[in-house]
């Protein structure tokens, strides 16, 4: 059954409902769907990428979507409770006995700080309150814990204080979550004073490390980070597309699939 009654907008909306059905379609499905030729279900994917709503990849298009408003972190402690646990344990085996890491703020980096609690001989720089307040007393862990202004939701210090700080250490390593993570779009969070802050994380260490579960993934968020390139390895679940993470070895991206 065809649907070549539709207006362009009408078919562009067909498009969109059987792309957040089905993640992918292609030129050919288009074109049998609506009865309408291939020059036209291109142009179709082109207004829909200049809305930004997909991404054109060869022979038709996968979705774009729009990360959601992310909740405070204790509440998300609960989601992808399993995936964070093992993305944690995966971002901990990265650090070397000896070394100085940076742990930023979020669920799955605070993972990470529980199995690197037990560790020896480390100097670990934070951001997070949650953090700190794990870390903090152990006889060996050095701890340096960064002030500013406390973000309540993320329970993290952010601003102009935290930035001056991070300026002036270095780590061999950085452990950061991040909102939302795309090929084109790069890393993207949803809350624009903390990207400057967030920024700065990323210059400070020798070898950036991204955690994030598959629900990050080609998503969008409103404020703009950094490029995918900015990152050295990139952790996530059995459940992240394998065209992504593909794409980001293509790259020179270590990927880790925890």
């Amino acid at each position: 059954m065809t649907l070549d009654y539709l207006s362009n907008i009408e078919r562009q909306q067909e498009i969109l409902i059987f792309l957040n059905r089905q993640q992918r379609i292609s030129v050919a499905e288009i074109c049998e769907m609506f009865a309408v030729s291939e020059a036209t279900a291109r142009r179709d994917l082109e207004v829909l990428t200049e809305q930004n709503h997909l991404r054109r990849v060869h022979g038709g298009a996968i979705s774009l979507r729009q990360a959601p408003p992310e909740l405070p972190m204790l509440q998300r402690e609960m989601e992808q409770a399993e995936e964070k646990k093992k993305i944690g344990l995966a971002a901990a085996h990265q650090v070397q006995d000896g070394e100085t890491v940076f742990l930023g703020s979020g669920s799955t980096v605070l993972e990470a700080a529980r199995i690197l609690k037990d560790r020896s001989s480390l100097t670990v720089i934070t951001n997070s309150l949650p953090v700190m307040n794990l870390l903090s007393g152990l006889s060996d862990i050095s701890l340096i814990a960064l002030g500013g202004m406390l973000r309540d939701s993320e329970l993290s210090f952010i601003g102009h204080i935290t930035e001056q700080a991070l300026s002036e250490i270095r780590a061999d390593k950085v452990i950061i979550g991040i909102h939302a993570i795309d090929l084109e779009n790069g890393l993207t969070n949803d809350y624009l004073p903390e990207t400057m802050t967030d920024r700065a994380i990323l210059k400070c260490g020798r070898e950036v490390i991204v955690v994030a579960d598959h629900t990050k993934i080609n998503s969008v968020s409103i404020a703009y980070l950094a490029p995918v390139e900015s990152i050295h390895k990139f952790i996530t679940d059995q459940n992240a597309p394998a065209n992504f993470l593909s794409s980001l070895a293509e790259k020179g991206i270590i990927v880790i699939t925890a």
